[in-house]
């Protein structure tokens, strides 16, 4: 069979299961008590087994076959987690990470896993615990009604715990179990299942269920019937009552089916009429909905009929709401491309229509910017990602440097749905990492010298994100000791940096974010090298963002992110600076007045502009981007001063006219004009003319 067409849904899925292992385990290190952890990476490890089996990559199986023996364990009770094993269990993952990786740069997932393997083999090889106090009441989840049941004059009644596994060849587990249930309904009545009667339908559980189960049938006669059942590999009977339910959970006593499988043969030939029955069990490996959905679970009380019923409509609401479909990316670019263009060939219509003054002609152009903007506000969510695809690697990441450093470190993450453009969410990771590893490295203190400075031993970073506007706001905040002024000063002397005199507070804790900059003396694997928050500030910067600091000796620092919603379309003022058109995006004009000779005044030999009570740097920009011609009188009363806001900076901005606010389609300036810092692209106007975007940000700073 043929399995390389189905190599990107292989790989797509791996990453997603990889992605929630990381979650579980991390999740399990906070809850080592937590059963449903446990069984949920139990079954993102046996997806991954199955799939990594059916294409062929054996070495991935093998890995997953091994931590799945470990989990057992867990599950058993017979082994306890501790960060040690949780540990082993991360590089497991690593490990298979780097195989799913070799696999999408067209290699094979040949890795040497022998010494993980050893050491999980270690594991497996320690004491089991003696004492399990975990209860056949707690084990099951029993609830009020269902101890009810037990607890009641039951004569001639019995009550069971039932638990079978599954084959592991079984092709349709739901279907095997719905099987299960169907044929021992004949003689009693199930009153609780684990998993749920839902998880069961979606096919979330492993090969393991556990039922509790009323009947007049006595054990043994019980144990044959469920012997004629096929792809049931093991199966335990536990009669329950009032005396050991509330008991200590020993160790099941399970029937190998397979193993009994000659004599069942026997008994099958002696019973014809039950052997009819059973060969039409056997034929029935595909077992369609509707089939399913007439296996129904009785009880002798209306509250387990309701929940039942109600948990079927969850589960129909949960299929409903899972549907999507998978688009490759490049198909998405494409789509956006061309609304894009649809956007400009609209401006120009816009613009002829405004030429011939045309009623019929303004109405059908009024209903095609309507579905054009709608069309384009679609593409645009489609294309938004939430936050949170880049902010779960985060918490790992956390975890190790803390341990590396050893310092308490709790992490606290916010606002991870916030959506942004899938161009912004690819790039944003990067500044991220460099901000959160100094936050542990430069920022959190050791325990002890956090006790010394009466704080609590456990530091602590808070990753949250927001929706401003037109713009997503990212805070990166901790608790540490916070920048010392007077620490960089002397560090930028000792690099060559000139006299930091006149330098406000907040400028001088900027030179962090200088290349090569660095507060750290000693150079180590985490950071040192001041390469970092130079990285930080440029990749911000060509997304279209700003990034603020603000810190306090002793009481930690915070960075505050601000970036575009998207990089495609923005809406933009369009400006005359002596001739030429620029766009200047809306999302940093705080406000526009009108030229006045009055309102500029001199500070320092600098221009500035006296406005709200507030004294605010003055920029020409015909002189910024070196545009006098004598074409235009700069001071004429036609002029404007746009006031921007980049961040916490503020700037005014003379321009000499404004031509209206207009949507506009956002082009790369290409590899030869990278490196004009002072423009974000261009774009293309309706009548065809090229127009610089000014990059707001790289002016003010």
């Amino acid at each position: 069979m043929d399995v390389s067409q189905y190599l990107s849904m292989f790989l797509e899925e791996s990453m997603e299961n990889l992605s929630k292992l990381n979650d579980s385990l991390l999740e399990l290190e906070q809850k080592p008590d937590n059963l449903e952890v446990v069984n949920e990476i139990f079954r993102v490890s046996h997806t991954i087994k199955g799939m990594s089996a059916t294409m062929g990559y054996m070495k991935i199986s093998e890995l997953t076959h091994k931590m799945e023996d470990v989990l057992s364990k867990f599950r058993d009770g017979t082994l306890k987690v501790n960060r040690d094993v949780v540990t082993l269990l991360f590089k497991c993952l690593d490990t298979l990470e780097s195989m799913i990786n070799n696999i999408s740069d067209g290699n094979n997932d040949e890795m040497d896993i022998e010494a993980i393997v050893v050491d999980l083999a270690g594991i497996l090889e320690d004491k089991p615990i003696e004492n399990i106090n975990e209860t056949i009441e707690e084990k099951l989840k029993l609830e009020d009604h269902h101890m009810n049941i037990i607890n009641i004059d039951k004569t001639p009644y019995f009550v069971y715990e039932i638990k079978i596994v599954l084959a592991d060849t079984v092709l349709l587990k739901t279907a095997r179990v719905f099987i299960f249930f169907r044929e021992i309904e004949k003689y009693g009545d199930i009153i609780h299942t684990l998993p749920s009667t839902q998880d069961i339908e979606t096919e979330n559980f492993d090969l393991e269920v556990d039922i509790l189960y009323v009947t007049m049938m006595a054990k043994e006669k019980l144990q044959d019937i469920i012997k004629h059942i096929s792809e049931i590999k093991k199966v335990a009977i536990k009669e329950i009552n009032s005396d050991n339910v509330k008991k200590s959970y020993g160790n099941e006593v399970f029937i190998n089916l397979e193993e009994a499988s000659e004599n069942l043969k026997n008994n099958i030939k002696s019973d014809d009429a039950k052997s009819e029955e059973i060969s039409q069990v056997k034929n029935n490996r595909v077992v369609n909905e509707e089939n399913i959905n007439k296996v129904q679970i009785n009880a002798n009380n209306k509250d387990v009929t309701k929940e039942k019923a109600s948990k079927s409509k969850q589960s129909m609401s949960i299929k409903k709401g899972t549907q999507s479909v998978r688009v490759d990316l490049d198909r998405l670019d494409m789509v956006m491309n061309m609304v894009s263009e649809l956007v400009i060939h609209r401006t120009r219509l816009e613009q002829i229509s405004n030429t011939y003054n045309s009623s019929e002609l303004n109405e059908t152009l009024e209903q095609i910017a309507r579905s054009t903007s709608e069309l384009q506000d679609l593409v645009m969510k489609i294309r938004m990602l939430p936050l949170e695809v880049v902010f779960n690697r985060f918490p790992r990441m956390i975890r190790d440097l803390s341990l590396e450093l050893n310092k308490d470190i709790q992490f606290i993450i916010e606002g991870a749905s916030t959506e942004l453009d899938r161009t912004v969410i690819d790039e944003i990771g990067e500044p991220l990492i460099h901000l959160l590893r100094n936050a542990v490295d430069h920022g959190i203190e050791t325990k002890e010298k956090r006790v010394e400075a009466g704080k609590n031993p456990t530091g602590q970073i808070q990753l949250y994100a927001y929706q401003e506007g037109t713009k997503a706001v990212i805070k990166i905040r901790d608790d540490g000791k916070g920048l010392d002024v007077d620490k960089i000063k002397a560090k930028a002397e000792k690099v060559g940096i000139s006299s930091t005199n006149g330098m406000s507070d907040t400028d001088i804790k900027n030179l962090i974010f200088l290349e090569g900059f660095s507060t750290n003396d000693k150079v180590t694997d985490i950071s040192g090298r001041g390469v970092g928050m130079d990285v930080v500030k440029t990749k911000i910067s060509s997304l279209g963002g700003t990034i603020d600091l603000q810190s306090e000796v002793g009481k930690g620092s915070t960075f505050v992110i601000k970036l575009p919603l998207t990089l495609q379309i923005i809406k933009a003022l369009l400006v005359k600076v002596n001739g030429e058109t620029m766009a200047i995006s809306l999302g940093f004009v705080d406000s526009v007045i009108n030229w006045k000779e009055d309102l500029i005044k001199k500070s320092n030999n600098k221009e500035v502009l006296s406005y709200r009570d507030e004294i605010i740097p003055l920029i020409r920009m015909s002189k910024k981007f070196s545009l006098d011609s004598g074409i235009c009188n700069l001071n004429n009363e036609s002029s404007y001063i746009i006031v921007a806001k980049v961040g916490e900076k503020i700037a005014a901005l003379l321009v000499d006219d404004l031509l209206g606010q207009q949507e506009i389609v956002i082009k790369n300036l290409g590899k030869s004009l990278q490196g004009l810092k002072e423009y974000i692209g261009a774009t293309i106007l309706g009548d065809g003319l090229v127009t610089l975007i000014v990059d707001v940000a790289s002016i003010i700073s």
